[in-house]
């Protein structure tokens, strides 16, 4: 044979494959639990920006709002009490995010973990629970 006709061997090909195989085997596993965690990641970065604007709301108006009120305060000019008289025009946030599994962010003003909670309730979106189940909010920040 001369060497512009040479190739792979089936058993050459065969070796290549079950390295890949195995390399898969092991990384694939470690991986696929990446999402999960991101999700995570980014709702603590969420929190984070909320309680920010949350912070900037009460220098400006001496107060947080109200549970009633809510975090839609931060986006428009809440009504009722206590009154916003100092409320920024624009707002704090351009538009109020959702948890990466599409939930609503809760607030509770009094909180429960601190002066003002603001959570997630989490994959589940249930209130409690483990792992990636669990609640995540501002107390735990």
């Amino acid at each position: 044979m001369n060497k512009a006709e040479r190739g792979f061997t089936l058993i050459e090909i065969m070796v290549v494959v079950i390295i890949l195989g195995v390399l898969a085997a092991l990384i694939v596993p470690k991986v696929m639990g990446r999402p999960d965690e991101a999700r995570v990641t980014a709702a603590r970065q969420d929190i984070s920006t909320l309680m920010q604007a949350l912070k900037i709301y009460r220098l400006d108006n001496q107060r947080y709002p109200s549970t009633e009120q809510g975090l839609a305060a931060l986006v428009q000019k809440p009504t009722g009490e206590p009154a916003a008289r100092n409320w920024k025009p624009g707002g704090y946030l351009e538009r109020l995010p959702n948890d990466p599994w599409d939930n609503p962010y809760q607030y509770l003003n009094p909180g429960v973990h601190g002066e003002i909670d603001v959570l997630s309730l989490g994959a589940d979106g249930q209130p409690g629970g483990e792992g990636m189940d669990a609640d995540i909010g501002s107390w735990s920040l």
